[in-house]
């Protein structure tokens, strides 16, 4: 599948407020989500198998990757498109010995040289953040834009920034030279889950026209 990381949803259902998951993440996809991340720390294995293929079913009927955080044996059980990787976790060389090679390997990076090893490791795609503060990720160490972009320019594969992006700020870390955006609160917080992913894509996309102007 494309990979095509314009609009990377990651998940938090604890944004949702009663309304239903699949609901929420159907009408983001409407949206014009490129791609999706099942995240949800909180879950049991077995609760995160079942999300997993539930969303595997809703992505493909839309045709847009389905990423798994962390868990590479639920990747490979759902026959995801990718699986996402932190520093904490095993290394991307390891990780691309078990994987399927059509698997993508998406890893983070909050440095040059994170972002430079990983490459060689094999990765596909670089997450980088937190680039604003975020109450999603506590524990994520800032990258500055002067970074970001630092880490754009140091690598051919594609960087999407992560932590804090809003339809109000997506705009400096898209000047940064990034692919795109990952997006947690901003797509699963507001009620009107289609108007803002709609808003969101309609930035992204602006931000790039102007930059390939």
């Amino acid at each position: 599948m494309e990979l095509d990381p314009r609009l990377y949803l990651v998940t938090e259902r604890s944004h949702l407020e009663g309304r239903s998951f699949l609901d929420v993440v159907e009408l983001a996809l409407q949206g014009g989500v490129t791609m999706v991340q099942l995240r949800e720390k909180d879950a049991s294995g077995r609760e995160f198998l079942e999300l997993a293929l539930a969303l595997r079913t809703l992505t493909q009927k839309y045709h847009v990757p389905l990423w798994i955080n962390d868990r590479i044996d639920i990747a490979l059980a759902v026959r995801a498109d990718g699986v996402h990787l932190g520093q904490s976790d095993i290394p991307a060389d390891a990780a691309r010995r078990i994987i399927p090679r059509e698997m993508l390997l998406g890893i983070s990076a909050g440095t040059v040289e994170q972002a430079v090893a990983a490459e060689a490791a094999g990765a596909d795609l670089l997450g980088s953040g937190a680039v604003f503060p975020t109450a999603t990720k506590v524990d994520a160490d800032a990258v500055a834009e002067s970074t970001l972009a630092e880490i754009c320019a140091a690598v051919h594969i594609p960087v999407v920034a992560i932590g804090g992006v809003t339809l109000q700020n997506l705009h400096i870390p898209m000047a940064a030279g990034v692919a795109g955006v990952a997006v947690v609160s901003a797509i699963m917080n507001p009620p009107d889950t289609l108007a803002a992913a709609k808003a969101l894509r309609d930035e992204v996309d602006r931000c790039l026209r102007k930059r390939n102007d």
